[in-house]
């Protein structure tokens, strides 16, 4: 199986600020290394060879920073910074990228996690899915809903707002949070709309009563989104 991974490295950082004042989120570091890098060895551990990196904010500093390090695949450079087009949109933009894999393998470049992503394709294999999105048992504001049997993408819900978005007629759904790492078949994910801004979260749940869009429950794994400055400061203390 042929396995194209994508770090999505373009956002302006601004919930990090003042650590993104002279500098894109994804060379904040983290004990001694990079955001960047920590996704990027991620990737490669698992066995990816091609990964794509979207860039917007400060985007020639990533790409002499990547310049300037060695890794065991290729890093292809999908750059938006004419447009910043949001996670759908930016899938779509690098499909020249991607077009002869089989899979597509996303991760958030300000998250830190030990998920074995490995376990996450082998699932999304397994039960034959179109996508598969990491989640997790945690309190936020927004969480994904899903049918108690087969983990199977049912809705959307904002508990601050009361905003709901139900995509199948599942009674008692589970709520879990995403983890900001997911994977798709290549051919699903074609089926993005050609427009140049639009999210990743809104196409899972338009195409969730056509396509099988599984949940990866990994409560099991660390994971700490440090996207914010407060959040990145408690994990360095």
């Amino acid at each position: 199986m042929n396995i194209t991974g994508f770090i999505f490295a373009a956002g302006l950082g601004t919930r990090l600020y003042p650590l993104t004042a002279e500098k894109p989120k994804a060379l904040v570091k983290y004990q001694g290394k990079t955001l960047l890098d920590n996704a990027l060895e991620k990737m490669m551990a698992c066995g990816v060879t091609d990964v794509i990196v979207n860039v917007h904010h400060f985007p020639d500093m990533i790409m002499e920073a990547l310049k300037q390090r060695s890794f065991p695949g290729r890093v292809h450079i999908s750059d938006e910074r004419a447009y910043l087009r949001d996670t759908a949109g930016g899938v779509k933009f690098s499909e020249p990228f991607w077009q002869r894999s089989d899979l597509l393998l996303f991760y958030n470049v300000d998250i830190l996690s030990d998920i074995n992503l490995s376990k996450l394709i082998d699932y999304h294999v397994e039960h034959r899915a179109d996508a598969t999105l990491a989640v997790r048992n945690r309190q936020t504001q927004r969480y994904f809903l899903f049918d108690r049997e087969e983990r199977r993408l049912c809705g959307w819900e904002n508990v601050k707002t009361g905003e709901k978005i139900n995509a199948l007629d599942i009674d008692n759904p589970i709520r879990l949070a995403f983890s900001g790492i997911h994977v798709m078949n290549t051919g699903f994910a074609r089926r993005i709309p050609s427009v140049e801004k639009s999210s990743v979260t809104r196409f899972y749940l338009d195409e969730a009563s056509r396509h099988r869009i599984q949940g990866f429950l990994h409560d099991e794994d660390t994971w700490q989104d440090v996207g914010k400055f407060q959040e990145f400061c408690n994990v360095l203390s």
